[in-house]
């Protein structure tokens, strides 16, 4: 059999595997937000305001920290051997979850379900993002990168309404169940995707907690790392602000009734979609720069005439436009971050590349809900809209340094055993 490496020369991809990567994404990624809306429906239902903000912390700082620690994990341990076992994990948890569930309705078994699959979850995803680089290299990554963002654009579009259907006609066991079902489809794709894969040569010396440092290790001594994280953070930073708290309240201040929200966040995410599609067939046709820079600051434009328009119909095409430019965008920030990255600290840079975004909603949403106070919303939001402008000047100094991030030290990536 070949290896992963050796299969994807410049013009070669494993569509096979990338096929399985994704298809296994797609389910579990629809079962994981079908059950999101599960669990924090009931816990409105059980504590209200305060069980869903107890929630949503125990699921998402657990996952933030063991991140850093993933990436540490992923390099040393190898991404096979990482997401065997988190996955199975999470497959047994939420089963168990689905029995503990449909006999009692109280709020600590959900804590303890979201803290522990928060863990398991951040010390899979730096696993995760060191695949789709085995598979494909060269511009044929960015198509891969394409493809794989389009699961993310439709799980939440799916998995939504799945989730409200789960609760409506069943109890939150049916969904923890759905959960893990998905799971155990995704655990089964892994096998075939990391099959052959062996373990890393240890570095003699260098513990795990050391390797956990080496993510903002790479930031400190490779530019073109650095700014990528830059433009990533940037633009994060100031769109979680707009599309989670602003947008409700701007269309509150205009009278234009809450199903505008849903209209422009609609439009937003099938322009996302329809571009990600166009990436995966046709991303190593566009250049770079456009993917990256052009595309940047469209995006950070139409943040600043979004907090403009008049209208729920122009909001809502201007939104639609945006989400046009994010579906090229979001897949060209995480090539170029890939290409860049040396191959035997790829999980280090995905965890930092991950914090970018997964760490920077609840900054935005605190500092710029506290500026909004002061500035009002549709101020506040333009000045989201100016930071953004930061994540395009960021990617034209990163593009101005070399691709590839060159680290003394060697270690064996995950390859395939000979047959």
């Amino acid at each position: 059999m070949e290896s992963p490496v050796e299969a994807t020369a410049p013009e070669r991809v494993q569509w096979g595997r990338v096929g399985s990567l994704v298809g296994g994404q797609a389910a579990v990624q629809l079962g994981s937000f079908a059950l999101l809306i599960a669990m924090n429906w009931t816990a409105v239902q059980l504590g209200g305001t305060r069980a869903v903000t107890l929630l949503m912390l125990a699921a998402t700082v657990p996952r933030a920290l063991m991140l850093i620690f993933g990436g540490a994990v992923a390099d040393t341990l190898g991404p096979r051997f990482v997401l065997l076992r988190t996955t199975a994990a999470r497959v047994a948890l939420l089963a168990a979850g689905s029995v503990l569930t449909a006999t009692a309705e109280q709020l600590w078994p959900l804590v303890v379900i979201a803290l522990v699959e928060g863990v398991l979850l951040g010390l899979a995803g730096p696993a995760s993002g060191v695949l789709l680089p085995l598979f494909a290299r060269g511009e044929q990554l960015a198509r891969a990168n394409s493809l794989y963002a389009m699961v993310l654009r439709v799980a939440p579009i799916l998995g939504a309404p799945a989730g409200a259907f789960l609760i409506t006609v069943g109890q939150l066991w049916v969904a923890l169940l759905a959960g893990a079902v998905t799971g155990a489809i995704w655990f089964g794709c892994l096998l075939h995707v990391t099959h052959g894969f062996v373990r890393p040569e240890p570095e003699p010396g260098v513990s795990l907690v050391k390797r956990s440092g080496d993510g903002f290790r790479l930031l400190a001594r490779h530019p073109r790392l650095r700014w990528m994280f830059v433009a990533a953070l940037c633009l994060d930073m100031a769109f979680s602000w707009p599309a989670e708290v602003a947008l409700p309240l701007l269309v509150s201040e205009r009278g234009w009734g809450v199903s505008a929200v849903g209209v422009v966040l609609a439009a937003f995410s099938v322009g996302a979609l329809g571009s990600s599609a166009v990436g995966a067939a046709l991303a190593h046709r566009i250049p770079m720069f456009v993917r990256l820079v052009v595309t940047g600051a469209g995006l950070a434009a139409g943040i600043l005439v979004m907090a403009l328009m008049p209208s729920v119909v122009s909001l809502t095409a201007v939104a639609a436009g945006v989400g046009l430019l994010s579906g090229l965008n979001g897949p060209a920030i995480v090539t170029l971050y890939q290409q860049s990255a040396p191959e035997d600290r790829m999980g280090a840079a995905m965890s930092t590349l991950s914090l970018s975004g997964i760490g920077t909603a609840p900054v935005s949403i605190a500092v710029f809900s506290s500026l909004s106070l002061v500035l009002g919303v549709q101020t506040t939001w333009l000045v989201c809209g100016a930071i953004a402008f930061v994540s395009p000047v960021a990617a034209v100094l990163a593009l101005r340094h070399p691709a590839r991030a060159e680290e003394p030290a060697v270690t064996e990536l995950p390859v395939a055993a000979a047959a």
